[in-house]
């Protein structure tokens, strides 16, 4: 993975939930030669190896996150994404359903103040 530490120490000291186009982007300007198609191929291998986080909503592109616990908040209005410490719920899933989990990627759909300042008259 000739770029895969760069793409990894990107997205874990980035503060935001970065596509892949804007690490492409951000890459390029270290190694100019960089093309998408391989900052696609790493962010996959890393997302297999469980290095990082992979955001998926709904009509927007996917976002990167680095492998801590924590969850995240969605404006329904605007697609903003921004993290929330919640309580492990990892006991508690598991004992509902009666076996052990890997992971879960709880997003807690909201309005963000911007957009709740937007709609009041």
């Amino acid at each position: 993975m000739r770029y895969g530490q760069s793409i990894l120490d990107l997205i874990n000291h980035s503060s935001d939930h970065m596509t892949a186009e804007q690490i492409f982007l951000t890459l390029k300007e270290q190694f100019p030669a960089v093309v998408i198609a391989t900052v696609y191929n790493n962010l996959n291998n890393l997302y297999r190896q469980g290095q990082i986080r992979k955001i998926s909503m709904e009509g927007q592109p996917d976002r990167y996150d680095k492998h801590t616990r924590h969850d995240h908040l969605i404006c329904c209005r605007c697609g903003k994404l921004s993290d929330i410490m919640i309580s492990d719920l990892t006991a508690d899933l598991e004992k509902q359903i009666g076996c052990s989990i890997e992971s879960y990627d709880l997003k807690v759909q909201y309005l963000c103040p911007a957009c709740r300042e937007k709609e009041t008259p």
